[in-house]
C-alpha cells in the first residue's frame, strides 16, 4: 500500500517540475483525510477551482482515506525521533496507525523533511 503525500498529489495536479509516473495511479493508494484538505486549500488559493476542480475530485476518488480519528491524533501528540512539522506529524501518525493495523505502507513524497522523518520510523519510501 502506498501512502500518498500531498506534495505528490499537487505535483500531479499542477504539472510542477517533477510529477509522479502514471503507474503510481494504478497502485493501491491511501492517505490521511488531511491530504484532501491540503489539496483543496492550495487549489482554492491559486484560484484554480474552476479549471482543476474535476481533476481534484477524480484524484481524490482513487485514494482510500484514513480519518483523523482519536488514535491517529493521539499518536501525533507523541514525540517523533526527529523534529517534525504539525501536518507531517499528522501524516506520519496516519502511517503509523496503518502499520499498527497490520498494513505494509510505503511513502510517496517529494518532501525531503517528510521522507527523512518517515525513514527514522522505518517506513519504506516509494520511488516517485
Amino acid at each position: 500500500m502506498i501512502y500518498l503525500d500531498t506534495s505528490v498529489a499537487l505535483a500531479h495536479l499542477l504539472a510542477e517540475d517533477r510529477w509522479p509516473p502514471e503507474s503510481l495511479w494504478r497502485e493501491q493508494l491511501i492517505s490521511s483525510r488531511l491530504l484532501e484538505y491540503e489539496t483543496w486549500t492550495r487549489i482554492h488559493a491559486r484560484r484554480l477551482t474552476g479549471s482543476h476542480g474535476n481533476e481534484v475530485r477524480a484524484l481524490m476518488s482513487r485514494i482510500a482515506f484514513v480519518e483523523l480519528a482519536p488514535p491517529v491524533l493521539a499518536r501525533a501528540l507523541e514525540a517523533f525521533p526527529v523534529p517534525v512539522r504539525t501536518l507531517d506529524a499528522l501524516h506520519l501518525a496516519s502511517m503509523d496507525f496503518l502499520r499498527r493495523q497490520g498494513q505494509s505502507v510505503s511513502l510517496a513524497s517529494y518532501d525531503e523533511r517528510q521522507i527523512a522523518a518517515a525513514r527514522t520510523l522505518d517506513f519504506a519510501i516509494h520511488d516517485v
